[in-house]
């Protein structure tokens, strides 16, 4: 029987990174070995179960580009499938009523889970008691709807995370009971943590995927990211190729350490991924994110810098609009003669016959001379003009960006400014 995996995320939030890498890790091992990925939505919680959650679910695995073969399913629509097999695991004498509930009968002895991760890992029947599959008013829970509905939609590979490893010895009776003879292979994954090793939280930046993407994240780095928090091929290799992941992903690779979700490695990774893109496809992306247009040129010299596509307008938006200055970089950068500096430096400019990077370069390395002061008391107030702060991409590349036009009105505007205060 070819592999048949599920995803099965509950609709009670966003899609959180430790679901995204659970996704990920079904969708690699369906499309590495011909499989198929069925897409569950277990919304057994009626109170926290919503269709806007299940619509952002939804939204965050398309944006990473994890498509799904069956499905979406979801889990109240089967209802009445789970009700006829909680009536024949009561008519068996498998289950019984309790003050209306249905509980499953506990047999004794044990239960062993045969886990491609943690190994196998053995559970005492007395630790559990009796435990109900259905409320009183007939409507299935968790552990036994995911046991019917793992055996009707033909799941061999349950992988899923370890904070669910607790439910497997139930799950798993209630799949004995039913009486099926072929169990699915369980995999749990390591848990997700921060850098300071405590549960991955929103204390640790982003933690979900909606937030990623709202962060100027690509889908393709953070594919690649979430790939590697639990999973290596080797010692060495850090980027993969989407083609490369499902070649080479296997679930016998998969650590049971915890893993360490670090906001700074994949701000890094994304960096690279960004700088990788040719100039058309980086522009694209960035006008997608922005919703500005012709911003190719103002891309070209930020890439360099940029590590998120959120860190483009803060950075670079001084080449559509004039932004309001940053105060504390005013009071740090408009002292001690930077606007006489400034001054000449607008003089220099405004009389170069060419306003490109070089003959930039040249007319404000002259008035540096002029000054006999340091490149950055001529350069730093020039910055502050154009963009109002003194981060952007290079002050020579900006200026010829921006034109000679708009670079000479926002210096008179800052040189106004200060004479005015």
């Amino acid at each position: 029987m070819s592999i048949r995996v599920r995803f099965a995320p509950s609709p009670t939030g966003a899609l959180h990174i430790g679901g995204a890498r659970t996704a990920l890790y079904n969708w690699l091992l369906a499309r590495g070995s011909d499989g198929t990925l069925v897409l569950r939505i277990e919304d057994t919680d009626r109170e926290r179960s919503t269709p806007e959650n299940v619509e952002q679910i939804l939204d965050a695995l398309r944006w990473l580009e994890l498509d799904w073969d069956e499905g979406p399913i979801s889990q109240s629509d089967r209802a009445d499938r789970h009700r006829e097999e909680i009536a024949r695991l009561v008519a068996e004498d498998k289950a019984y009523l309790d003050d209306g509930a249905v509980r499953l009968r506990v047999p004794e002895g044990q239960t062993t889970v045969e886990d491609v991760i943690r190994g196998t890992v053995t559970f005492e029947n007395e630790t559990i008691d009796d435990f109900v599959i259905a409320r009183s008013d007939g409507s299935p829970l968790y552990n036994l709807a995911v046991a019917v509905d793992d055996r009707d939609m033909e799941i061999t590979h349950v992988v899923r995370g370890d904070d669910h490893l607790s439910n497997t010895p139930r799950q798993l009776m209630v799949i004995e009971a039913l009486g099926i003879d072929r169990l699915p292979i369980y995999a749990h994954l390591p848990l997700m943590h921060g850098p300071d090793g405590k549960k991955l939280s929103k204390r640790h930046g982003a933690a979900s995927v909606q937030e990623l993407r709202e962060a100027g994240y690509l889908p393709e780095a953070v594919r690649n990211y979430i790939a590697l928090l639990g999973w290596g091929y080797d010692a060495e290799s850090t980027f993969f190729t989407t083609e490369e992941l499902i070649e080479r992903f296997s679930l016998e690779r998969v650590s049971r350490s915890p893993a360490v979700f670090d906001e700074q490695k994949l701000r890094w990774m994304n960096g690279r991924y960004l700088r990788e893109l040719d100039g058309a496809e980086l522009t694209r992306r960035v006008e997608s994110f922005t919703g500005r247009t012709g911003l190719g040129p103002a891309v070209e010299i930020s890439r360099e810098k940029m590590q998120t596509l959120s860190e483009f307008w803060p950075m670079a938006g001084f080449f559509v609009e004039a932004q309001p200055y940053d105060e504390r970089a005013w009071a740090k950068v408009m002292k001690d003669g930077a606007v006489e500096r400034l001054g000449l430096a607008r003089a220099a400019l405004a009389e170069l016959a060419s306003f490109e990077p070089e003959p930039i370069e040249a007319a404000l390395r002259a008035v540096v001379e002029q000054t006999e002061v340091k490149p950055r008391k001529v350069f730093q107030p020039v910055r502050l003009a154009i963009s109002g702060t003194t981060i952007s991409p290079g002050i020579f590349e900006s200026l010829a960006v921006l034109g000679r036009d708009t670079a000479l009105e926002r210096i008179d505007a800052t040189l106004a400014r200060a004479k005015d205060s």
